[in-house]
């Protein structure tokens, strides 16, 4: 844990750069107490004239790069909650690029062997020149030898020797800040800067155990084996470890340079129509998405698929966040308001105390701005980000996951806006979110829901005779139990402990009414 003296000297560090970058004067001052006012001057009196006429987020990327790395991730993982630092910072951290000077091949060579437990050759035939480096980790393009004795190109990912001791001294001091804020500067408790410390330091723990991103690779590349359009790399899962991950090189053209996917011949209208559905595909359908699907994790084959890689950042979404999600698009889509209202209540977002009508009216004065816009002016993204506003007025707690989806989905809408300007995100989603809305609440589903229920009706029917023995016990206890409360004597324990019925008691017999309730009303759903 770092010591008080150490921790202060990082706070004052982190400030003195942010205020000589210009970040801290380019701040507005109006409404800060006397003491901000004066630092805030005193800031302004510091800052290197070299920064004057450039916008905040180019002064905050050189700030962040200046104090470090993990200053860096710190702000990329911010970019992700603008319920923390409001919607124009998160969307300045957002443009932050993660690039670092590449370590020495030594090293590289040094951690593959000792993770993987063998010799260089007897992995590769050869590791090439890096591809690409950043603060966690730098790729390698490499040759393997199949098993016939043919060759193939490989990616390799390491990861940056000592960066975990450096990452975790880094984040013991942003704890000791977060701490000082909360502490002593009540403004900043709103915003729970232990939490998100504590939060930033599980998502960096993970992104660095290669073997996880590895996982999550294998998983999508499961759940996208019979989409088209769209898929990942495979994982050599032989030459994987957590300090190393090899995996299938790609030859395509990165989304990022637009000229050049252009100059190929592909489809740039479809690029972008691709790249949204598949992402609305992955969050509805299967609850796991791609959290970090910007142009320079993402490249397109000659034959026009779409390849994502490096998921170090993933997201995933509940069977109720799913049908939350889809709801709420399907229903603005159709301006449904009262409908998107009564999805909040009923998933519990919305406190019951609050009044659904007056929700619609508040989301009716979101959705219907939208209908006078070009096409090419909406934002599924920006709609959620206003949505997330209005739910603060009606105390809504803040879905993380939710928040990540979001900032995923502006991205993708950036993406898809890059080939084609006059994209219209709301045409390219609604076959997706129709097709989910029929998959898991058309009459299929609800036919479905009624085979589930009837089935958990006949297993506990064949549980019947040990429900009978239980309620004999409960028949026999309920007078006294209501005359006299709950009181357990030697002959009731006696009874319980020799027919083994605590467990009927307590649980069967609440399951037994439920199962009622469920054959009747499956019944009903299937005979009506």
């Amino acid at each position: 844990m770092t010591n008080p003296i150490s921790g202060t000297f990082a706070l004052v560090r982190a400030v003195f750069v942010l205020a000589r970058e210009g970040v801290v004067g380019a701040f507005p001052a109006e409404g800060l107490p006397a003491g901000a006012k004066l630092l805030h001057r005193f800031a302004r009196l510091i800052q290197r004239g070299s920064t004057k006429g450039r916008d905040r987020s180019d002064r905050l990327s050189r700030a962040l790069h200046r104090l470090g790395p993990s200053y860096v991730k710190l702000g990329q993982f911010l970019a992700t909650r603008p319920d923390i630092v409001g919607a124009d910072i998160a969307g300045e951290l957002g443009a932050l690029q993660d690039k670092v000077p590449p370590f020495e091949r030594h090293l590289a060579v040094a951690e593959i062997e000792t993770t993987l437990g063998r010799r260089l050759d007897d992995l590769y035939i050869d590791l090439g020149e890096v591809v690409g480096a950043a603060s966690i980790a730098q790729v390698y393009k490499a040759r393997i030898r199949n098993p016939d004795g043919s060759e193939r190109f490989a990616a390799v990912k390491v990861i940056r020797p000592g960066i975990r001791a450096r990452f975790r001294r880094e984040l013991d001091t942003f704890r000791f800040i977060a701490d000082f804020l909360e502490r002593f500067v009540e403004s900043s408790r709103r915003l729970r800067p232990v939490a998100v410390v504590e939060t930033l330091t599980q998502s960096t723990r993970i992104e660095m155990d290669l073997r996880l991103e590895a996982a999550a690779s294998s998983e999508m590349a499961e759940n996208v084996a019979h989409d088209k359009g769209f898929r990942v790399p495979g994982i050599d899962w032989e030459r994987t470890g957590r300090d190393v991950i090899t995996m299938e090189w790609i030859d395509g053209i990165k989304l990022s340079d637009v000229n050049a996917v252009i100059a190929a011949g592909h489809d740039t209208k479809k690029i972008g129509v691709t790249v949204v559905q598949s992402f609305l595909q992955h969050a509805m359908r299967d609850g796991f998405f791609h959290a970090d699907m910007h142009q320079g994790n993402l490249f397109i084959a000659p034959d026009g698929t779409i390849v994502a890689v490096d998921l170090g950042i993933v997201g995933r979404l509940s069977r109720d966040s799913k049908r939350f999600l889809a709801e709420i698009l399907y229903g603005f889509i159709q301006r449904d308001y009262r409908r998107v209202a009564e999805v909040h209540f009923e998933a519990g977002y919305v406190p019951r105390t609050q009044d659904v009508a007056s929700f619609a009216q508040a989301l009716r004065a979101i959705g219907e701005p939208i209908y006078g816009q070009p096409a090419e002016t909406i934002s599924m993204g920006h709609l959620l980000s206003l949505l997330f506003e209005i739910t603060q007025l009606f105390e809504m707690q803040t879905r993380p996951e939710l928040v990540l989806l979001q900032k995923t989905m502006v991205v993708v809408e950036g993406v898809a806006r890059s080939f084609d300007p006059k994209f219209n995100m709301w045409v390219a989603a609604e076959p997706v979110v129709s097709e989910y809305i029929m998959a898991e609440l058309g009459p299929a589903a609800k036919l479905q829901e009624a085979r589930d229920g009837l089935q958990a009706g006949m297993k506990l029917l064949r549980k019947a005779p040990e429900l009978a023995v239980g309620l004999e016990i409960l028949g026999r206890e309920l007078p006294e139990l209501i005359e006299n409360g709950i009181r357990l004597n030697d002959d009731t324990l006696y009874d319980l402990v020799q027919d083994g019925k605590a467990s009927i008691i307590l649980g069967h017999v609440e399951r037994w009414v439920i199962a009622i309730a469920l054959v009747t009303i499956a019944g009903a759903l299937v005979l009506g």
